[in-house]
């Protein structure tokens, strides 16, 4: 291989790991959601700096995959979760 294309490939891993990482590091509440919407439930999980930040995310995650539009998926996320489970 060239150097150039290891430094390439370097460049890029380091990007990566970075933006792990600043994705993560101030993530401290991770929550677990499941929504109930027009008959049909999904989950999804998602991480925050606080449970609201986090339940919030992962609500509207959940919301996604069984809500048909715009209109739909704000309605289905002003409703009461079938489950929340956070953890630090």
């Amino acid at each position: 291989m060239k150097p150039s294309t290891l430094y390439t490939i370097a460049v890029i891993l380091a990007v990566a790991a970075l933006f792990f990482f600043m994705t993560t590091a101030r993530a401290k509440v991770e929550c677990r959601v499941c929504m109930d919407y027009h008959g049909q439930t999904n989950c999804a999980t998602a991480r925050g700096q606080t449970q609201q930040g986090a339940m919030e995310g992962a609500q509207s995650t959940a919301c996604g995959p069984i809500a048909s539009g715009m209109d739909q998926e704000i309605e289905c996320t002003r409703i009461a979760a079938a489950s929340v489970q956070c953890r630090p």
